[in-house]
């Protein structure tokens, strides 16, 4: 036995340490607010019903405010994105955000707006000014999640312009969507890019989110369903109108919020 425990002691060797190290998380997006815009939001009661507003919402003489949303945006993450939402808010970038509708309301997820087309049909002029936003293709840009309400995203996955708009070769991309609440959307995760959050007005968001849409019966949700299964083409125009919202809403003014920085005094650390 001793043979044994002397052969065993000269054989085996055993570390002297033990690696306990573990790799390092990936470093957190950076949610750095660098820049912050406002929307107003109001109500055209008889928008439709009388077009005698010309190509701008913005005129309509009855409005009823609903109220102001503050977007802090996140610029050192997706720069791009945000100087180009910035450019539709303050209509540097050749159109604005300002007199066009929020087109579709999702109950209990999010709302959208900035869909391009006809100004008189209360859509956004396409842009001319803007950079060829190449974050879509970046994997940084899809970190974020849509987890709660006031998310402020760039739609890809759900934009919904046409398909003749996103052919022209200067096509830029200037939808978005807010979430709504009251929990998270993780159908949006990972296919648009999260490029900011509301920092004033979530209540003005939750009062979006109950005006009431059109939804179809379930007979035209199956018999749409058929027809795009047999290649109909009528199916996507049918679909255009579901999830409208039955008041005009639209964005009545739009802009920047210039935030001085605040100035400590020299006898602070």
């Amino acid at each position: 036995n001793r043979r044994k425990l002397l052969f065993l002691s000269t054989t085996l060797t055993f570390p002297s340490t033990i690696s306990t190290s573990v790799a390092a998380p990936p470093p957190s997006p950076d949610t750095t607010i660098t820049e912050r815009v406002f929307l107003d939001l109001s109500i055209c009661p008889n928008y439709f019903k009388n077009r005698n507003l010309g190509d701008d919402l913005s005129n309509c003489a009855d409005s009823e405010p609903i109220g102001r949303l503050v977007l802090g945006l996140y610029g050192n993450l997706v720069p791009i994105t945000v100087s180009n939402f910035k450019a539709m808010c303050t209509g540097s970038s050749g159109s604005t955000y300002k007199g066009t509708l929020v087109q579709k309301i999702f109950p209990g997820q999010f709302f959208m707006a900035g869909r391009q087309g006809r100004r008189d049909k209360g859509e956004v002029k396409p842009p001319l000014k803007l950079i060829r936003n190449v974050e879509s293709i970046e994997s940084k840009a899809f970190l974020l999640e849509h987890s709660r309400a006031g998310v402020v995203s760039l739609p890809l996955a759900e934009n919904d312009d046409d398909d003749d708009l996103k052919l022209n070769p200067n096509y830029h991309n200037v939808e978005f969507l807010i979430t709504t609440g009251p929990g998270p959307c993780p159908q949006l995760d990972s296919k648009n890019i999260v490029f900011g959050t509301v920092l004033e007005g979530l209540d003005i968001v939750t009062t979006i989110a109950a005006i009431p849409t059109y939804k179809p019966s379930e007979n035209i949700r199956q018999y749409n369903d058929f027809a795009e299964l047999i290649g109909d083409g009528r199916a996507k125009t049918a679909r255009a109108i579901w999830n409208k919202p039955l008041k005009t809403v639209y964005i009545s003014d739009c802009g920047e919020l210039k935030v001085a920085k605040p100035t400590l005094s020299p006898s602070l650390p």
